[in-house]
This record gives C-alpha cells, sequence and structure tokens, in this order.
C-alpha cells in the first residue's frame, strides 16, 4: 500500500491535508493484465515507446482511480473530482519518474521489483513534460 500525502484547496478555497492510500491487490492486477489482449503490461511498454500521450494519460486516470483506496465507484468518483487527485495527475504526467515510483508503489511488495525490471527491460520511458 502506498500512502500519498497531499496539501491542495478544497472547493470553498481552504487549504486541506491529507492523506491518500492507494494499492492492487494480486487478484486486482491478475484482473488488469488480463483485462488487455497480449497484456497491460505489454500495451503500457507499446504506448509508452509510441509516446502515445492520450493512451498515456487514460492509463494514469485508470490506474489512480482503479487503486484508490476507497474501493467503490463512488467514492473513488469523489476523490477523482478533488483538486489533490488533480494535482496528482499532472505532476505524474509532467514528472515520468514520480508516475513510475506511484505504479510500481501500488503493487504488492513482491511484485514492485518484478514490475521495475518488466518496465525497464526494453527501455521503455514515459515522455518527459514540461
Amino acid at each position: 500500500m502506498l500512502k500519498e500525502t497531499r496539501t491542495y484547496k478544497d472547493f470553498d478555497g481552504k487549504e486541506r491535508t491529507e492523506d491518500f492510500y492507494f494499492n492492487l491487490s494480486k487478484a486486482e492486477l491478475m484482473e488488469l493484465e488480463a483485462s488487455v489482449d497480449g497484456g497491460w503490461l505489454k500495451s503500457m511498454k507499446r504506448i509508452i515507446s509510441a509516446q502515445n500521450n492520450p493512451a498515456i494519460m487514460r492509463e494514469f486516470k485508470n490506474m489512480i482511480l482503479s487503486s484508490y483506496g476507497e474501493k467503490s465507484p463512488e467514492l473513488s468518483k469523489a476523490f477523482s473530482e478533488t483538486e489533490a487527485y488533480s494535482d496528482m495527475f499532472v505532476e505524474f504526467f509532467q514528472h515520468p519518474d514520480r508516475a513510475a515510483k506511484f505504479f510500481t508503489g501500488i503493487l504488492p511488495a513482491e511484485l514492485q521489483a518484478k514490475f521495475a525490471d518488466a518496465i525497464a527491460a526494453d527501455g521503455a520511458a514515459l515522455p518527459a513534460q514540461s
């Protein structure tokens, strides 16, 4: 499980600091991998290598919201409407190293090194944004 502490302004303009938790179980990861022909990881490598920013953005959103610690569609949607989510989404797109750390951190501990090695195996790198 990964904890992200975020400071953001709520809709009333008040600054808030909250802890948000993210994780994927082995079953959720298996389901994700099986959700794409040829496997999710290979699909991610293809879109990263192709620098397909629209697809990368869709995957960022999917991974953040599907790993959000409150496992209900309503709570996940509520989180997606916060500035904390917005800031996280933008940060990941602008700083690929932080996105990679997040995506590795939400995995079960015993799979983290294997995932990082698989992503690095063919030199795929998220596009750098400014």
